[in-house]
């Protein structure tokens, strides 16, 4: 469809256009991705995914649960998260929701809310790394790892890693890594990737670790290749989130009224949930229900081919302790 690959290109290019509610409401009316794709049912699938208290993640959940999924879903706070659980099974109508406790920040925690899962469940269809945080100041947990980095980048690869069993026994299963828009503006480099005290800035550091997760992402395509788990990373768009509204206040102020709606941001992870495999391959970058290039500037493409493949062994270390 010649028009329909025009105007994604022109929204594309514009980035505003693209990245808005503008573009989103354009392609849902025009891409066959959209136009031709049936609702597809998720009964008797099991999903885990983080930050499903609100923003996104919410919005995924209650979608996926609404298909007849099982969703389980990681939150620090007990209270917090019964409240979201009834509140995702009630905009569900669904029952199938339920929730540990972990924080992403904790390895150890981590390794108890995987550990708990395991024991539960013997099979898990996806894994959707969504919680993500912009930290104003500059804070390390107690191995003196940068926050950002050890939330976002080591947090997601450890728990993916030990999750693999239950991922391997449900086969043809798929991780989906919620990137950002903002990774845009960085170049993975490994050496770099944790900003110190002394140069730290919150939202570099979140693009440097969304463009750290999407080449992470690729890595374990390549590597788990042949064993029935795809992977893929996905960027939103500007989605209209309490994330959005505390940490870029005034960006939230002045984009606002062309803001995604959480559920048009959690189009794509839905959709990369429940689409057919064969389809979507393994390995690749979407917005928008269609693979993008993970580069807009030649300047943020890796200088080492290998770099990728240094930030696994870099990050695979500290998280296997």
């Amino acid at each position: 469809m010649p028009f329909a690959r025009a105007v994604d290109g022109l929204l594309e290019a514009s980035i505003v256009g693209s990245f808005s509610r503008v573009g989103i409401s354009v392609r849902s009316r025009v891409l066959p991705e959209f136009t031709s794709e049936q609702r597809r049912v998720f009964g008797g699938r099991v999903t885990v995914i983080t930050g499903a208290t609100s923003g996104l993640g919410r919005a995924a959940a209650i979608e996926l649960a609404r298909r007849g999924g099982t969703v389980h879903f990681l939150a620090r706070d007990p209270a917090r998260a019964a409240k979201a659980q009834r509140e995702i099974s009630a905009a569900a109508s669904h029952g199938n929701v339920t929730f540990g406790i972990g924080d992403l920040d904790d390895l150890d925690s981590v390794r108890a809310f995987a550990r708990d899962f395991l024991d539960s469940h013997a099979r898990l269809d996806v894994l959707i790394h969504n919680a993500g945080a912009i930290h104003g100041d500059y804070r390390t947990d107690e191995n003196g790892v940068e926050l950002t980095v050890a939330g976002q980048v080591i947090a997601p690869f450890l728990l993916t890693d030990l999750l693999m069993p239950a991922l391997l026994a449900a086969a043809p299963s798929r991780v989906i890594v919620v990137s950002s828009g903002g990774m845009y503006t960085q170049r993975l480099d490994p050496a770099s990737l944790q900003m110190q005290a002394s140069d730290y800035n919150g939202v570099t550091a979140y693009a440097r670790a969304k463009r750290a997760q999407v080449a992470l992402s690729r890595e374990w395509a390549r590597r788990l290749a042949s064993k029935g788990v795809a992977f893929h990373a996905m960027h939103p768009g500007w989605v209209d989130t309490p994330g959005i509204v505390s940490s870029l206040p005034s960006f939230h102020r002045v984009m606002g009224p062309i803001l995604r709606s959480p559920e048009e941001g959690a189009d794509t992870i839905v959709w990369l949930a429940t689409a057919d495999q064969e389809r979507l391959g393994t390995g690749r970058f979407w917005h928008d229900r269609r693979p993008r290039s993970e580069y807009w500037f030649p300047w943020t493409r890796e200088t080492d081919p290998a770099a990728a493949s240094h930030l696994w062994e870099q990050i695979a270390e500290p998280a296997r302790v």
